[in-house]
């Protein structure tokens, strides 16, 4: 696993891992050479090894790299760094087709057949160079933020031979044809085959064929027909289902010929759903779904079985392999050898390997690494057998069973610096691995959270897992000369700061007239220019204009914006605001004021200003008011290095006729949905540009977009959005 941080290739910084999946993990990163984000794919230490899958690797990714299609992720480039194999790919800002899908139950047609459609034509335009996916999956089509559709992992799949069975391949094998489940030859009507099956998952919310291993999926493919999509969906149109029947045939002569003719189809059902233009071919005795011989069901559990039972290794690979877990724990194996040796009454480190290994109780305690390469020499030379006696063995397991009755607390390590913290751990047994960066009020470069915290009780050799800190994003208090003061409240509060408004007046000028005008800003406290962290309490002071004593001229604000009148009675000090929805006046307008224009009044008084809703509901207008306030608490937030933001653009949605719109916003916090709203009653210009506080440590979420229309709200659509952590 790559760190952020790590420079790959002296070009790409790795920002942070955003995936995985069987063969590798995918990171953000950034290109520096041309200055953009992009997404790079790392194989898993597993297949670097492997000299025949890396060639092959390299080879189709370099092929892949040739298409250009809208429906096509990208691939920019490919390499090795220092034994680190990658792929650099275009970053998409999105969700899988599968994520969607579980999200969402099942899709509607027009939905499902619009995004089979994008897939279609992006494996297209790859049959057409001559490059067979061979991996079609809902995991490896990608639903940007902006609604565009695209498929991802062009030649991994062939270098990785996605004909065999493994157990790497559980997520696969529900999408592999028949030709591919029997190990032979696949091409573009394997891929036809792959689609069938997506859209059948996305119109039903299943796959057709499930069971417990790779093997019993596959003999599935191969010998059951599946149930209809019909019977889980009673509103698929007759078209779409005869489509994904023509796609899922088991004889490949028997689907669609080329992908352009599935597109055909596709377009087609949109605009006759219900018709019976897709032409199937008779079933006869000699096409129909056969059970294919016991030999052969043999032959490909037998393929399994070699994928998934690793050869034995030999002894020098079983002590590296020891070492190597050692080394994940983050622990120093020297210096944890010689703690161990010093230490007594530990209990005996169990190696887990294959079914051959039998428990064994060392008599003399030490070093658990090399206790256990000891058994595993001392055991294949014979010497130790099963010579230990019944009742050492209930001694042994006695003592253990006493040490285990002893758990460990775990140390406070936050504030403290990564060395302090491995020396703190290393004296309790414990090891320590970290999670990440991020924004906190302990001092930059040192610990800002664990888990488990401290004081819990673990076992001994236990991981602990840390956060550093990045210290506080801290922001710039901008100038504010000739700026209204509901401007500057605005943009302060913007910025997560919490505003303490003033009101003095101002000195006279030589011109007779006051130095700072009613309603404009005099000073803000700390000054422009001061770096201030998020949540800290800002002072700004607006200007009352020239003191004339307690009579001052009420000025007629009726029919200006809130924002106008609160700067025109700039001299008043108590100026109170009542909504009402108003359907005559526009949203946001004075409809009246409780003082009468042109008349002397003082100014100390309390002034009433009635603000237009528009046709907003007051019920409405306080989930606006709470969804707000709660969008102000996330950002004072960042004082604690916990705020996610979205700043992406929404497109016009599919069907908006200008009307006032309702946007909600739902993540997943807890493993429970939280909604809140964003924008209700407002008349919105798209594209709308977003600028979201979500819940920390929430990346993902969905925007649910309303119009008001005869009265009542009605979906348009939702788009997938992407939070990122602030700094």
């Amino acid at each position: 696993m790559l760190k952020t941080g790590m420079i790959i290739a002296e070009r790409y910084e790795i920002l942070a891992k955003i995936g995985t999946g069987g063969m590798a993990d995918v990171y953000k990163a950034k290109d520096h050479k041309l200055n953009r984000f992009v997404a790079v794919k790392v194989l898993k230490p597993e297949f670097r090894e492997d000299t025949t899958f890396i060639r092959k690797f390299k080879s189709e990714a370099q092929a892949a790299a040739g298409l250009t299609h809208p429906n096509i992720v990208n691939i920019y480039d490919v390499g090795d760094d220092e034994g680190v194999y990658y792929i650099v790919m275009e970053l998409i800002e999105g969700i899988t087709l599968k994520e969607y899908i579980s999200k969402k139950g099942r899709l509607s047609v027009k939905e499902a057949t619009s995004i089979a459609i994008q897939v279609s034509m992006g494996l297209e335009a790859a049959h057409s160079h001559n490059i067979v996916h061979r991996d079609v999956k809902p995991q490896n089509i990608i639903i940007s933020t902006d609604g565009k559709v695209k498929v991802t992992d062009f030649g991994i799949a062939r270098a990785a031979s996605s004909n065999t069975i493994s157990s790497n391949v559980m997520g696969s094998v529900h999408y592999s044809s028949p030709e591919q489940v029997r190990g032979g030859y696949s091409d573009e009507k394997s891929d036809i085959y792959s689609l069938g099956i997506t859209i059948y998952e996305m119109v039903t919310g299943r796959v057709p064929f499930d069971g417990d291993t790779t093997v019993a999926i596959a003999i599935k493919h191969l010998q059951e027909e599946m149930v209809p999509p019909s019977s889980y969906a009673p509103d698929l149109p007759h078209s779409l289902e005869q489509i994904i029947y023509k796609c899922t045939q088991k004889s490949v002569d028997r689907r669609y010929a080329k992908m352009e003719d599935v597109i055909a189809d596709l377009k087609h059902s949109l605009i006759d759903p219900q018709g019976d233009f897709v032409k199937l071919n008779i079933v006869d005795g000699a096409t129909k779904t056969k059970v294919i011989p016991e030999k052969e069901v043999d032959e490909i559990k037998q393929s399994a079985r070699i994928q998934q039972t690793p050869p034995p290794m030999t002894e020098k690979e079983e002590i590296e392999q020891l070492e190597k877990e050692l080394r994940n724990e983050e622990l120093d194996y020297e210096e944890y050898k010689a703690e161990m040796k010093r230490s007594s009454g530990r209990k005996k480190k169990k190696r887990r390997g294959s079914s051959r290994i039998v428990p064994i109780v060392l008599l003399i305690l030490g070093a658990a690494a090399l206790i256990a390469a000891i058994i595993f020499l001392v055991k294949r030379s014979g010497l130790l057998e099963t010579r230990i006696s019944p009742d050492t063995e209930q001694t042994a397991q006695s003592g253990n069973e006493e040490q285990e009755a002893q758990p460990i607390l775990v140390p406070d390590i936050v504030g403290k610096t990564e060395a302090e913290a491995r020396e703190l751990l290393n004296e309790q047994h414990l090891g320590m691995q970290i999670k990440g960066e991020e924004l906190s009020r302990q001092p930059q470069g040192t610990i800002s959270r664990q888990e488990p915290e401290a004081g819990t009780a673990v076992e001994e050799n236990s991981t602990v897992h840390y956060y550093v800190s990045q210290g506080l994003l801290e922001q710039e208090i901008p100038r504010f000369d000739g700026t209204t003061g509901i401007e500057a409240q605005e943009k302060l509060e913007s910025m997560g700061l919490i505003v303490d408004v003033q009101k003095e007046y101002s000195p006279m000028g030589i011109d007779g007239y006051a130095e700072v005008e009613p309603g404009y800003v005099v000073r803000v406290s700390p000054e422009a220019g001061t770096s201030v962290e998020p949540g800290t309490t800002v002072t700004l002071v607006v200007s009352r204009g020239i003191d004339y004593g307690s009579a001052a001229l009420m000025p007629n604000v009726v029919g200006k914006t809130k924002n106008d009148a609160l700067t025109t009675l700039g001299k008043f000090i108590d100026i109170q605001i009542v909504e009402e929805q108003n359907g005559t006046v526009p949203e946001g307008e004075v409809i009246a004021q409780s003082v009468e224009p042109d008349t002397m009044v003082d100014p100390d008084q309390p002034v009433t200003l009635t603000i237009s809703t528009g046709n907003r509901s007051p019920e409405e207008l306080a989930a606006q008011r709470e969804a707000q306030e709660q969008a102000s608490t996330e950002n004072a937030a960042a004082a604690a290095g916990e705020v996610w933001k979205c700043r992406q653009r929404l497109n016009t949605p599919e069907g908006y006729e200008g009307g006032p719109v309702r946007l909600e916003l739902v993540q997943d916090v807890g493993g429970q949905p939280a909604a809140s709203l964003i924008v209700d009653g407002e008349t919105l210009e798209f594209p709308y540009q977003l600028d979201l506080t979500g819940a920390p440590g929430v990346a993902q979420g969905i925007i649910y977009v309303y119009e008001q229309k005869n009265g009542t709200y009605e979906e348009l659509g939702h788009y997938s959005i992407t939070f990122e952590k602030v700094g």
